[in-house]
């Protein structure tokens, strides 16, 4: 699925644009800093809660997180 291999890079690139660690952004939007791990490595789909704190964590549109 294209849309689960751009969210898991575009998130990748998002942390490292901002310097922030894993562990961070797993604190940020609550979640383990494994569940976070499984959606960057395109294992697992964040729920819409934690997507659209994501959105919100990088100043993006939910939209752009899957282009």
């Amino acid at each position: 699925m294209k849309e689960l291999y751009n969210l898991a890079k575009n998130l990748k690139e998002l942390r490292r644009q901002y310097h922030y660690t894993q562990q961070y952004v797993a604190n940020q939007i609550g979640v383990s800093c494994q569940s976070y791990q499984a959606y960057e490595w395109g294992n697992a789909i964040p729920t819409l809660p934690h997507f659209i704190k994501l959105a919100r964590l990088y100043d993006v549109q939910m939209e752009e997180l899957l282009e």
